[in-house]
């Protein structure tokens, strides 16, 4: 037997753990605190929901369960080598789908606009490494039901007080609009049919810089004019900070722009310098739901992105048949949380750890009681004395107890 969690999984010792829960405690807590409602969906999604869901690259990702017992056997019979006809199920890569299939299920009985909240683990079946697991935990507040660009104001609002509120202060909101992308995209050249794959292409930008975007659109057999038009617009983008106007100028309808510009100056004046939002024109984000503004939590403590989201209006429409506007903002909470543990992060306000060590000669009755009355004081657990007390110690400060208690003479004593 192997005891070693599976590749891209972990198990968490209880020091992160107590972490973990704090950090996901006071997120809820503000998102609860601005009048959003938690609701919870099973881990496994239909197949051809998944399939459907215009999730980019991560449909690729998706963990697929096999089809069970009668099914399975004629599925194998029918076609052994066929994936899709072997699976009828798969783990979700992501909450927004789930979420969408949700309200279009019971959206008699909610609240519209529907402010939601979602904390749960989802699954890829990606390459490891710092930052992204094949399990993780998201935390994501979306509006379902509101058209207007108060409602990225509001999510944005929202996700940074809650950033805030556990202490994580050093980040900026990177913003853009896919409808000025496209716009500007459509302008240099690139037929309407071609633009999510150059948009795919043009989202690696900081990873392949210009000249490995210019190389993967030439291989695309995109047209050479439009293709230097954007390499072009690269290089201006990358010497110096691109205003929305100047981006805006270069589509057939400037106005393209204008619910950008209200939702960037807004959240600057409620941020009141206590985070940043940027125009990155360059941003597009991986997910081909997106519809509209889409956005993402810089920070110079991680290399990529610790958050991000966007405007999804067409989702809800494949299951019940028409538009519903919808919008999400998701916090990477084990970035959040990885960015912490390297940091030291001490939870505020919490309890010094003590032991409470008693022998056979003690009542548990007695140990019981007088637990609690330091539980006053401490955060007490109720252990009994080990044969060798040195070893005990050292395990017990290593987990952060710093007060150890002891009966002597039928009264507690605290070292």
């Amino acid at each position: 037997m192997k005891t070693n969690a599976l590749k891209g999984m972990k198990d968490i010792l209880p020091a992160e753990q107590k972490l973990r829960d704090y950090v996901q405690g006071k997120i809820l807590e503000t998102y609860r605190a601005s009048g959003f409602e938690r609701i919870s969906t099973p881990m496994l999604e239909d197949a051809e929901n998944l399939d459907k869901s215009d999730g980019g690259d991560n449909l690729n990702l998706i963990f697929k369960v096999l089809k069970r017992g009668d099914k399975l056997e004629a599925a194998l019979a029918a076609n052994p080598v066929d994936e899709k006809n072997l699976s009828d199920m798969g783990l979700r890569y992501d909450l927004t789908l789930p979420l969408t299939r949700f309200f279009a299920a019971n959206r008699n009985e909610l609240q519209f606009p529907f402010k939601v909240i979602q904390t749960d683990r989802v699954f890829r079946a990606e390459r490891p490494q710092k930052g992204r697991s094949r399990e993780f935990v998201q935390c994501d507040i979306d509006i379902l039901g509101d058209s207007s660009c108060n409602a990225e104001v509001e999510l944005i609002d929202v996700t940074a007080r809650a950033l805030m509120n556990i202490g994580f202060n050093d980040f900026c909101i990177n913003i853009n609009d896919r409808r000025i992308l496209r716009a500007m995209l459509e302008n240099m050249g690139f037929a309407a049919d071609t633009l999510d794959s150059v948009c795919i292409t043009f989202d690696k930008m900081d990873k392949i810089g210009a000249e490995g975007v210019e190389a993967e659109l030439t291989e695309k057999q995109m047209p050479a004019s439009a293709v230097k038009a954007l390499v072009d617009f690269i290089k201006e983008a990358s010497g110096a900070e691109i205003s929305v106007d100047s981006v805006a100028a270069k589509c057939a309808d400037a106005s393209i722009a204008d619910d950008l510009k209200y939702i960037i100056s807004t959240v600057e004046k409620v941020a009141g310098g206590k985070y940043k939002i940027k125009y990155t024109p360059s941003l597009v984000r991986g997910q081909g739901y997106y519809t509209g503004v889409v956005f993402e939590i810089a920070s110079p403590a991680f290399s990529g992105a610790v958050g991000g989201g966007g405007r999804y209006d067409n989702l809800i429409g494949k299951f019940i048949g028409q538009q519903v506007p919808a919008v999400g903002f998701s916090i990477g909470f084990e970035r959040i949380c990885g960015i912490l543990l390297e940091q030291g992060y001490k939870i505020p306000g919490a309890l010094e750890k003590c032991a409470l060590l008693y022998d056979e000669q003690t009542e548990f009755q007695t140990v019981l009681e007088a637990a609690e009355k330091l539980r006053a004081d401490y955060s007490v657990a109720i252990l009994h004395k080990a044969k060798k007390m040195g070893p005990m110690f050292d395990m017990l400060e290593k987990q952060g107890y710093t007060k150890f208690a002891q009966f002597k003479d039928g009264e507690i004593t605290i070292k």
